[in-house]
C-alpha cells in the first residue's frame, strides 16, 4: 500500500488479542528504530524489548493498569540517556570513526566544539534533549508496523520512577520515556479504532512563510 494508506490505516490500539507477532516483523520494527535519525548521530537511548509476561504483570499496575501492557505481544521501553557524559560522547566518535576508517583526528573539532556546548547545559536539558531522540525513533517505530500491518501503541501513561526502578534503569544511566505497545488488535475491545479519525485542518495546522 502507499505511505498515504499506509498512515491512515494505522491508529492507537486500545486492545489486543494476545496474538505474537512474526519475529520477521518484529524484526523490521527494530530495524526502523535503530536506523532513525538522532541529533549529532549519538542514538542516545536505548530499547527494552519485553515479551515476558511475569515482567508485563509487574508493568502494568504501575502502568496506569492499561490492558495493553499485557495483552500485547510486545512493549517496548524507550529509555534515554539521564546526562551526555564525556564518556559517552567520545565513545561514539571513536566507534563512528572505526566504522568510517578515519582517524579519531578526524571529528576532533565536532566531538569538541560538542562537548564544549554540553557542559554549559543541566542533567536535565541533557535528559530532556536525548528523551527528544527517542520520540523521533518511537514515530518510526510506528510507521514501521503500520506498514507491516502490525497494530501499535504509543504509551506515555505510566510512573516513569516506578518503571525505571523495576527495570533498573539508574544502574544503567537511563531514565523511561516512552512505551509502545505491539500485537494484534481484539476487532471487539479496541473501541478506538471504531472511531472516526480526527485531525486538524490543512489550513489550520500548517502556516506558510514564502
Amino acid at each position: 500500500m502507499s505511505l498515504q494508506q499506509t498512515l491512515n490505516w494505522r491508529s492507537a490500539t486500545k486492545g489486543y488479542n494476545g496474538k505474537p507477532i512474526e519475529n520477521e516483523k518484529l524484526e523490521q520494527i527494530l530495524e526502523a528504530i535503530r536506523l532513525a535519525p538522532s541529533s549529532s548521530g549519538l542514538q542516545p537511548f536505548k530499547v527494552l524489548v519485553i515479551k515476558n509476561r511475569e515482567l508485563r504483570e509487574k508493568l502494568q499496575p504501575i502502568s496506569f493498569n492499561q490492558d495493553q501492557i499485557v495483552r500485547a505481544s510486545h512493549i517496548l521501553v524507550f529509555a534515554a540517556w539521564d546526562e551526555y557524559t564525556t564518556e559517552r560522547v567520545d565513545s561514539f566518535f571513536e566507534f563512528s570513526n572505526q566504522v568510517r576508517n578515519l582517524p579519531n583526528s578526524a571529528t576532533d573539532d565536532y566531538r569538541l566544539n560538542l562537548l564544549g556546548m554540553l557542559e554549559k547545559q543541566t542533567r536535565e536539558q541533557h535528559f530532556n534533549n536525548a528523551s527528544k531522540q527517542a520520540y523521533i525513533a518511537l514515530g518510526f517505530g510506528l510507521l514501521a508496523a503500520a506498514d507491516l500491518r502490525v497494530d501499535a501503541t504509543p504509551i506515555e501513561g505510566f510512573n516513569n520512577e516506578a518503571v525505571d526502578e523495576l527495570l533498573n534503569l539508574p544502574e544503567q544511566g537511563l531514565k523511561s520515556t516512552v512505551l509502545m505497545a505491539l500485537g494484534y488488535k481484539d476487532e471487539e475491545t479496541d473501541w478506538w479504532g471504531k472511531l472516526d479519525r480526527v485531525r486538524r485542518s490543512k489550513e489550520e495546522l500548517f502556516v506558510e512563510i514564502n
